[in-house]
């Protein structure tokens, strides 16, 4: 019998049209939680004495979280277990885009879409398809990313409105923009700022 927490899951697994188990999605989150840093570090640690002094003086609470305060990590741990859930296979990728599984390894390689390796092959973000196939521009998009940004920084990227991209006058999300068949350049442009400092 399913208890209540699993249906409350389900139904919001069902709502946000993630076809998965309940408990398949509770292993997403457990690994997600497993691969992020430890649940409670002492921030203090990360700095010499020196460090830790001056960011004291500044107001720089560095003790460990409480007990009875939220855990930072759960949005990201959500974040990367909906982002896993989400994401195609190579052979899923390959039926979607009507090619041999042989180009999706290819265009991998070739950075033509993005991807994760797990345990299980690769795993390619789902925001990188449309329904006719690719993002129309997105190779553009994806030679403009720096190397170092994972995989969950590119897909919030993706899927967040951007006020540099107005469809109808309303900022829209890089992806919207590329659907709708806006230029691939101004995307790019914004791509290629990920993880510097504001």
């Amino acid at each position: 019998m399913l208890g209540p927490m699993t249906v409350a899951l389900e139904n919001v697994l069902a709502k946000a049209g993630l076809r998965i188990d309940a408990a398949d999605f509770l292993s997403l989150v457990e690994d997600a939680a497993r691969r992020l840093a430890p649940p409670n570090p002492d921030p203090a640690s990360f700095f010499s004495p020196a460090q830790r002094a001056a960011l004291a003086e500044t107001g720089l609470d560095l003790s460990p979280r409480r007990d009875d305060e939220p855990d930072s990590r759960a949005p990201s741990v959500a974040a990367h277990a909906v982002l896993a859930e989400s994401a195609l296979t190579v052979a899923e990728a390959a039926r979607r885009l009507g090619v041999d599984p042989s180009r999706i390894r290819h265009k991998l390689a070739d950075r033509r879409l993005t991807g994760w390796k797990d345990q299980g092959g690769w795993r390619l973000p789902s925001w990188q398809f449309g329904e006719r196939g690719a993002l129309p521009g997105l190779e553009a998009v994806l030679a403009a990313v720096p190397d170092d940004q994972p995989a969950l920084v590119v897909a919030a990227f993706m899927n967040t409105a951007q006020a540099d991209l107005q469809i109808g006058g309303r900022p829209a999300t890089p992806r919207q923009w590329l659907l709708a068949g806006g230029d691939p350049g101004p995307v790019a442009a914004l791509a290629a700022t990920l993880g510097t400092p504001l």
